[in-house]
């Protein structure tokens, strides 16, 4: 018997991509206190991922969680008008964008700054120390700034509908405002 050597028909590779898992950072403010550094304010601002359904909400919902449980106060920001609102007891307030200020010392009752589309984002103190002088955060102003600075007036397609849709009296206030700044 001969033994003959047969080279084997090399097969090229094809490459594909598989599916991997997305990783997510949620950026968050602190405040903390110089020498110490104890935390005595964390500002959140809610993303449509905290907002959804799912494991992004959960995982949002954990953290507040801690921060209520101690002394620690707490900004939560909501700017966005799609998914589900943040709960909170009490007074159903129904409105596009709320800001609730909860300070540490008097918990479970809170400040909660409602406001619609039409209205600008209300002046709100930033909850510190008993005793400490509270700035006043102008969120409209720090809007406005970083509309400008980011040139989102390039960005954004002013002639597309918003989404998620606004009332009719919402988007006949819009169409006014936008042709008055001449961005339709």
């Amino acid at each position: 018997m001969l033994n003959v050597a047969v080279a084997a028909t090399l097969v090229e590779p094809v490459r594909v991509t598989i599916p991997m898992p997305l990783t997510i950072k949620e950026g968050y403010l602190e405040v903390r206190e110089v020498g110490t550094e104890a935390l005595i304010t964390t500002i959140e601002i809610l993303s449509p991922t905290n907002k959804r359904s799912g494991k992004g909400r959960q995982m949002y919902e954990e953290k507040p969680e801690q921060v209520l449980g101690s002394r620690t106060n707490l900004v939560e920001i909501d700017l966005l008008r799609r998914g589900n609102p943040m709960p909170f007891l009490g007074n159903h307030v129904e409105s596009h964008y709320r800001v609730l200020v909860c300070r540490g010392n008097k918990r479970p009752y809170t400040d909660l700054y409602a406001f619609n589309l039409q209205n600008l984002i209300p002046s709100l103190p930033l909850p510190l120390c008993s005793g400490d002088t509270e700035p006043v955060l102008d969120l409209q102003v720090l809007l406005n700034e970083i509309y400008d600075i980011s040139g989102y007036d390039l960005v954004v397609d002013y002639n597309k509908e918003a989404v998620p849709a606004l009332s009719e009296a919402d988007a006949l206030w819009a169409e006014v405002l936008l042709r008055e700044k001449r961005l339709r």
